[in-house]
């Protein structure tokens, strides 16, 4: 009987300690872990940051450092330096956001060791040795996009009078021609530049499927996420779906960076 007594006694304390431990490390586990709050945003063609603002509000008032880079849209390797640039300053662990274009230059970008998870906004996906323009290309034009060819400096431009309809439908005129007014212009040798290093086959990647984009077809946001088993959101909007549904977008972005387990 004492013999059996004294066995329950061990049994009882190596289950203890056990229990102990488990609680210790998850302690230390909880204590390492570091919570992602940096956003890094890239505009695409056609637009430039200040159409960030809404989504901007949406994740600094939920407590998200939030950097709204400007491409200067000469190239693809002009734009991706200066997405760096804004990594660089990071004080951790980021969520690199990119928007149409901006998706191949967050592809490119991504790489960046601080990045921690990609998002792509109706935005191009392409893999190594792919370009946006093959991706734009697998698909006729919707009757309202407005894509210009490149005029004689190489520049692209959207026809002015299809902007609204093409590009921006469910935000307001005024609006649409304030963004009109401050885009970037954008040299069309970005758009036929191929990805050498493409950040999704090693981060974790989430995408948005704009369901009324006129500019780039949903199938072929569809198709891109599906091929490289990105998370996929459907969220009902034009091309700019982070203005006219903000909150939406922030959602996805704020998904994300809670669904990465960095540590210190």
């Amino acid at each position: 009987m004492e013999k059996q007594t004294l066995k329950n006694k061990l049994k009882s304390g190596v289950v203890a300690a056990t229990i102990a431990l488990t609680a210790a490390t998850g302690i230390s586990t909880e204590a390492n872990a570091q919570t992602v709050k940096n956003v890094v945003l890239v505009h695409g063609a056609f637009a430039d940051g200040s159409g960030y603002k809404g989504l901007y509000t949406e994740l600094t008032k939920k407590g998200y450092n939030v950097t709204v880079v400007q491409n200067p849209l000469t190239s693809l390797e002009d734009d991706v330096a200066a997405v760096k640039v804004a990594l660089d300053k990071q004080d951790g662990p980021t969520i690199l956001v990119g928007h149409s274009w901006g998706g191949a230059v967050i592809t490119q970008a991504g790489n960046h060791p601080k990045v921690a998870a990609l998002v792509y906004i109706a935005a191009f996906q392409p893999d190594n040795g792919e370009s946006a323009l093959q991706w734009l290309q697998t698909m006729p034009p919707a009757p309202e996009n407005g894509v210009l060819p490149p005029d004689d400096k190489g520049i692209v431009y959207y026809a002015k009078d299809k902007y609204h309809a093409g590009f921006c439908a469910d935000i307001s005129k005024e609006e649409a021609d304030f963004m009109y007014a401050s885009q970037g212009a954008f040299y069309a040798k970005g758009f036929v530049t191929p990805i050498t290093d493409a950040a999704w086959r090693v981060k974790p990647a989430f995408g948005i499927v704009a369901t009324d984009d006129k500019s780039i077809a949903p199938d072929i946001q569809r198709n891109m996420y599906k091929r490289s088993n990105t998370k996929v959101t459907e969220i009902k909007g034009s091309h700019v779906v982070f203005m006219s549904q903000p909150a939406k977008v922030a959602a996805v972005i704020i998904e994300a960076a809670k669904s990465v387990s960095v540590t210190k």
